[in-house]
């Protein structure tokens, strides 16, 4: 297939996915051909990385009896997994359902791999929070079924505020206040840690600031990784290291684990999905930890971004998109699924009335404040618009190594930033795509 060389709102993906939904049988479900079980059931291939998809799957065979769905255990995305896809959709070997997380959607469709199924899901369209159903429309055509969100919220030792006198910081000059005020009081503690070695998660604190990284103009891309949002974010936290207000190191790591139960740590910024991580890690922490939403700037509406996100899509070349489909409706609407996710997690799903019965199943024993699910609720209103771009997931790698530096003081974030941009746009040109640097450019 040829490079594109032009993109537009509405034909950034027509040239690449379309045609290849159109070889595979148009853009609809109807009159495709099937492949059956021995009972007669219509197979289903699926690749996925999710922990308890093989559950979901156990449940949703044994429910019903004309469906079979059959798992494949593939790498997570960024470690092989969409490496894996990719190769297959080139190879014309790709399963019917393919695990797209929102910032690998484009990247996906600029491969041909995915079918429209934008009449096929409107009547959920609805049903899910505004974000989640952005996520899966970048050209205002539906390629994906939402299955989880992942906004950021703050989550912080209740009882370690309660018993300094400190206020949950609103904004991130209160954010900065509190951070000096935990130093002061107990000197080998800091506030929470900025990890240097997660492009993912610097990303959704820029989006939380209102540029995004990617836009579309006519037929070119825009690249803003340097827009005045992320630079303003990135002094920001240089700042904070340079003040050594905050710590540089990873997060999820068994000396992470040891600071935040040891109260070296007061407080972390994650996606919603931090929930599940606090309460399997530090377990014997209940009723010390709360969730706040994320502090915003001062100006302008409250904002914050996302770390992560599920969804799923149908191959292009499927024989069996209806059957598929009928798997990835159940998947993302039936009630049935949050209650097994509560199981071994803490889902907070993309479909609203999901979302309730998780709501209604969670346990209450762990956070104290504000119910979790109305921070977490919250958070999800607060998203704003964000273009992931056609490059976004290498450039997660890109941010990771550009950031590296960092804490030996060999460079700033806000210079680190300034790298990723020409990264960004380098490796776009290279791919024959037009583009236009951004504000900063």
């Amino acid at each position: 297939m040829a490079p594109h060389t032009g993109w537009s709102r509405r034909a950034m993906l027509r040239s690449a996915a379309g045609a290849a939904a159109f070889a595979a049988g148009g853009a609809g479900l109807a009159g495709c051909a099937s492949s059956t079980t021995a009972s007669g059931a219509t197979r289903v291939t699926l690749w996925s990385w999710m922990t308890g998809m093989d559950q979901y799957v156990a449940a949703f065979n044994t429910a019903q009896d004309e469906v079979h769905v059959e798992l494949s255990v593939i790498a997570a995305g960024l470690s092989g997994g969409y490496a894996q896809q990719t190769n297959a959709i080139k190879a014309h070997n790709a399963p019917d359902i393919l695990h797209v997380e929102y910032q690998g959607l484009i990247q996906i469709l600029a491969t041909g791999g995915l079918r429209e199924i934008t009449e096929d899901v409107a009547d959920l369209s609805d049903g899910y929070s505004p974000a989640a159903w952005r996520a899966v429309r970048p050209d205002g055509r539906t390629w994906a079924v939402p299955m989880d969100m992942a906004p950021m919220a703050l989550y912080y030792r209740k009882d370690l505020f309660d018993e300094h006198g400190l206020e949950v910081p609103r904004d991130w000059p209160e954010f900065a206040a509190v951070a000096e005020r935990v130093r002061q009081t107990e000197p080998a503690a800091r506030l929470t840690t900025f990890p240097l070695n997660d492009g993912s998660f610097f990303a959704g604190m820029a989006w939380g600031a209102g540029d995004p990284w990617w836009r579309v103009e006519g037929d070119t891309w825009v690249v803003d990784v340097a827009g005045a949002g992320t630079l303003r974010t990135a002094g920001y936290w240089q700042d904070l290291l340079d003040a050594d207000l905050v710590g540089g190191g990873g997060t999820g790591t068994q000396d992470w684990i040891a600071s935040i139960h040891q109260g070296r740590l007061w407080g972390y910024l994650g996606a919603s999905w931090g929930v599940g991580t606090l309460r399997k890690s530090i377990p014997d922490d209940a009723g010390r930890w709360a969730v706040a939403t994320m502090p915003t700037w001062p100006e302008g509406p409250p904002a914050n971004g996302m770390q992560g996100g599920t969804a799923f899509g149908i191959s292009a070349e499927s024989d069996v998109p209806e059957a598929a489909l009928t798997f990835l409706r159940w998947l993302s609407t039936d009630p049935e699924v949050p209650r097994i996710g509560a199981t071994f997690t803490s889902p907070f799903p993309a479909y609203l009335p999901n979302r309730d019965v998780a709501r209604q199943i969670a346990p209450d024993d762990y956070f104290l404040g504000d119910p979790v699910y109305d921070v977490l609720d919250e958070a999800d209103a607060r998203v704003p618009e964000w273009t992931w771009g056609p490059n976004a997931l290498g450039l997660f790698s890109s941010v990771a190594d550009a950031l590296g530096g960092v804490s030996s003081g060999a460079t700033t974030l806000p210079d680190a930033v300034h790298s990723v941009q020409r990264t960004a746009v380098s490796t776009m040109r290279d791919r024959g795509l037009a583009v236009r640097e951004g504000s900063a450019g």
